[in-house]
């Protein structure tokens, strides 16, 4: 159990907290409106975070006491290409209630993620108006985007993430910096699970799956069944061997084509994103599959929130 309080929004499956918990960070309470993601939750840290299952605008953040660490993984329909970009135009526009939270329970530090598409230049007023207001609370803001691949996760995975700090711990805040050496390939990451079943091509297929893997998309709930994502998604993994048109039950079997593409199960796209095998997820195939595509890989939320806590646990600052 770290020494730094946190609260989070929008837990999902608890990518992120996870991440945060390996960096020293104890979580008071994680907030998840989707029920499967709640039962993840409940199942993997139940014991050791409250867990809150409902809307963050019904949330009082008053309730949470003097914390040191806010975060969360605010929805990206707002801000992705898939969302069709309607920004602060879409319901599900997040900022607004994260900002009222962070008022309410006032932290020392605040941690948010979304997807690259916030980045663009059609959101540079959007982004003014949040970094303005956590500017008015007291905080010294920064904003970059943050390579998945440069922390040991085998995937292109870039993400846009905020970091506000108050003084003075915010004059000892420093990106992390990336892993001195390339992640693993898609084939070292999954040689085991592919063998699991008896396959006898696993071992040429993971020489032959040399690279990294494009971004997981998690999809949403009123679009179909889970697959490894758009076309061109899809085609970078038929390059690396792998069938993206859907999510397998099981590992590949013995009588599966030596040469053939297998797809992936939901346990081998969670081992892409971080987690660790012992994480397990509630619901059938395509919930869970959603949670594990959707969430924020705990590798880079612990590079990040190591970061963030040795600002804050800084010794400069009680001199």
């Amino acid at each position: 159990m770290g020494d730094l309080r946190s609260v989070e929004i929008c837990a999902g499956a608890g990518g992120q907290a996870l991440g945060l918990e390996q960096a020293g960070f104890a979580h008071d309470c994680v907030i998840e409106i989707d029920p499967d993601a709640c039962e993840t939750l409940r199942h993997n840290r139940g014991g050791d975070w409250k867990v809150i299952e409902g809307d963050v605008a019904d949330v009082d953040g008053r309730g949470f006491g003097q914390v040191d660490l806010f975060a969360g993984g605010v929805p990206c329909p707002p801000f992705s290409i898939a969302g069709k970009q309607l920004g602060s135009a879409d319901d599900r526009d997040l900022f607004p209630q994260a900002l009222r939270l962070i008022e309410d329970c006032d932290p020392r530090a605040v941690l948010l993620e979304n997807v690259r598409g916030l980045a663009a230049a059609r959101f540079d007023r959007y982004r003014e108006q949040v970094l303005g207001r956590l500017q008015e609370l007291g905080f010294q803001t920064w904003w970059d985007l943050v390579q998945a691949s440069e922390h040991g996760v085998p995937q292109l995975r870039p993400r846009f993430v905020l970091v506000a700090i108050r003084q003075p711990w915010a004059a000892w805040f420093r990106w992390p910096a990336p892993a001195s050496a390339p992640p693993p390939t898609v084939g070292e990451t999954l040689a085991d699970l592919m063998a699991a079943g008896g396959w006898p091509g696993a071992a040429a297929w993971a020489a032959r799956a040399a690279g990294i893997g494009p971004t997981i998309v998690g999809g949403s709930k009123k679009h179909g069944g889970p697959d490894l994502g758009p076309t061109r998604a899809r085609a970078t993994w038929r390059e690396l061997g792998v069938d993206g048109l859907g999510i397998a039950d099981a590992a590949p079997g013995p009588l599966f084509p030596a040469a053939g593409r297998p797809k992936l199960t939901v346990r081998m796209v969670a081992r892409l994103q971080g987690f660790p095998d012992s994480w397990e997820f509630a619901g059938r195939k395509t919930a869970a599959y959603r949670q594990v595509g959707n969430a924020f890989p705990p590798p880079v939320a612990r590079s990040l929130g190591r970061a963030v806590a040795a600002a804050l646990r800084d010794d400069r600052t009680h001199g």
